[in-house]
């Protein structure tokens, strides 16, 4: 793996020229997340940059995916555009609306353009906004032990893939970077966070997951469920925040092919979940911690493609 250099700003480049990692003499870092690499912009502002890493069950793979963090960055762009003032106008986000090439130096611009977003500094809240119209994955090994899913009561007789009555909000407590997210109910996080602000979050994400999903039905794309993360800006307005509604947060279906009862097709990671659940590591199944098994150069290209494909349909 060489190391290229361009002026304050480098990365680590693999053969695929998928970009690794992130680092700067320009800015100071201030946190090196699954995907992101985050940078402090004085003390207002934070430079995301979306980098190629892959991660799945929250282990962090060795393989890249190339191009992946402009792709993200792009479909995070289209729904922040969708889903603010000049669209649906649900919550505020956390986009400044300045261009990340005007905070790093001339020699740095190439490695932050198309790959990064300029945002503001909010104080994070410690939940993960789920939302599911489709009962699918985790929910579903769920459903079929207790008929819920986070607590939340479901009708008899669903089945994989099923279309829930009505979306059902399912948070998860954020985990630190290389251990699992945990499920909770609702009523956890009352208590972490307080119950307006609880109740907030979950009105909100619904709102929000209504809107994409038939924003994405006029394209095809069936957005089975996804997840949000908010913070509080400096007056304590609630922001959202991160990434949103990307293959990497989301598990959308192409709808010509979606049939009930079945494992859908996807356009995100699930194809590479599905390779990790059958993966051996010293002859044993993989135990969904690190280290990872080693992803075939096969997958991962069918996973690019699958992430591609999901940009272009939406944004066509």
């Amino acid at each position: 793996m060489a190391q290229q250099g361009c002026g304050g700003l480098f990365y680590f480049q693999d053969s695929m020229n998928a970009v690794v990692h992130t680092s700067s003499l320009s800015l100071p870092l201030l946190a090196r997340g699954k995907v992101r690499d985050n940078y402090a912009v004085g003390d207002d502002r934070i430079l995301m940059v979306a980098s190629d890493r892959l991660s799945a069950f929250d282990v962090i793979m060795g393989e890249p995916i190339p191009g992946k963090g402009a792709l993200l960055t792009q479909m995070a762009l289209f729904w922040f555009e969708k889903l603010g003032p000049r669209g649906a106008n649900i919550c505020p986000n956390h986009l400044t609306g300045d261009a990340p090439e005007s905070v790093v130096l001339p020699s740095e611009v190439a490695q932050v353009t198309g790959r990064s977003m300029l945002v503001k500094r909010l104080k994070p809240l410690p939940v993960e906004a789920v939302v599911r119209g489709y009962l699918a994955g985790s929910g579903w090994k769920e459903y079929q032990e207790n008929s819920a899913v986070c607590g939340v009561p479901l009708p008899p007789g669903l089945k994989n893939a099923s279309k829930l009555p009505e979306p059902i909000y399912t948070p998860a407590a954020k985990a630190a970077v290389g251990d699992h997210d945990e499920n909770i109910t609702f009523e956890k996080t009352v208590e972490m966070i307080g119950l307006e602000l609880a109740t907030q979050i979950r009105d909100i994400s619904i709102r929000i997951y209504q809107a994409a999903a038939e924003i994405a039905l006029t394209k095809g794309i069936i957005i089975a469920d996804t997840k949000f993360e908010f913070g509080l800006d400096k007056d304590g307005t609630l922001t959202l925040m991160d990434e949103v509604l990307t293959p990497d947060s989301s598990r959308f279906w192409p709808q010509e092919s979606y049939q009930e009862g079945t494992n859908p097709p996807s356009y995100d990671k699930q194809f590479v979940r599905d390779w990790l659940e059958q993966a051996l590591v010293d002859g044993k199944p993989w135990s969904k911690t690190p280290p990872a098994p080693r992803v075939p150069d096969a997958v991962i290209a069918k996973t690019a493609a699958k992430y591609q494909e999901a940009l272009t349909r939406l944004t066509a």
